[in-house]
């Protein structure tokens, strides 16, 4: 494995570091968003039915308790209930841009990767073959074949290994739009049933007007 990685040249050790990026990233992605999945009807009911009680307090703690963009959006609503529909709605629209932005943090770094990897192994071969020409050059008309397979072998190992961290970024970062879009659907239907809930009759925003 050393005496590839050394083939490999430079390049592909800045490849390896775009690996090592991607890999962190994705997990440090992973875990967030699978946190801030929470069982949304399940908390929904709890914070409404405390609501009917006319427990602000209980609910506001509750919400701040749970982690995630659901519990913030739900909390943020609570706060501004004695408000009109339309402040409500506002404040619930600007939590949730800032949410989805924390989110989604990082996937262009991802994107990014999954863009570069490639041209980096593809550089790393162009450099490897210009490198094997000017061999052959100052070595005509008697090249020495393992001479010039070494610096083929070199051209192929960088084409690879950015490939495979190109595809394993790629992948990584669909899989993260796709866990949080989840989220944000989540999120939609939370606020559309907060805001049902705080306007509609019997409301503790009406109450508290």
């Amino acid at each position: 494995m050393t005496s590839i990685l050394l083939q490999g040249g430079p390049l592909l050790w800045l490849v390896l570091v775009c690996w090592l990026a991607a890999l962190v990233i994705f997990l440090e992605r992973w875990f967030h968003i699978h946190r801030a999945k929470i069982k949304t009807d399940d908390f929904l009911n709890g914070i409404f039915n405390i609501l009917s009680r006319h427990n602000v307090a209980e609910a506001l703690t509750i919400c701040k308790e749970t982690p995630g963009p659901v519990a913030y959006l739900v909390r943020t609503a609570v706060m501004h209930s004695s408000q009109q529909p339309a402040l409500i709605e506002r404040a619930m629209d600007e939590a949730a841009l800032s949410e989805i932005a924390r989110l989604e943090r990082h996937f262009p770094t991802l994107a990014t990767i999954a863009h570069l990897a490639p041209l980096l192994g593809l550089l790393g071969t162009v450099g490897s073959m210009i490198q094997s020409f000017i061999y052959m050059q100052q070595k005509a008309p008697l090249v020495p074949a393992a001479d010039l397979a070494g610096a083929l072998w070199a051209s192929l190992i960088t084409t690879a290994a950015g490939l495979v961290v190109a595809i394993f970024s790629y992948f990584c970062y669909n899989l993260l739009v796709l866990k949080a879009e989840a989220v944000v659907l989540d999120m939609e239907r939370a606020a559309n049933e907060t805001i049902g809930f705080l306007i509609g009759p019997g409301s503790t925003s009406k109450e508290q007007k």
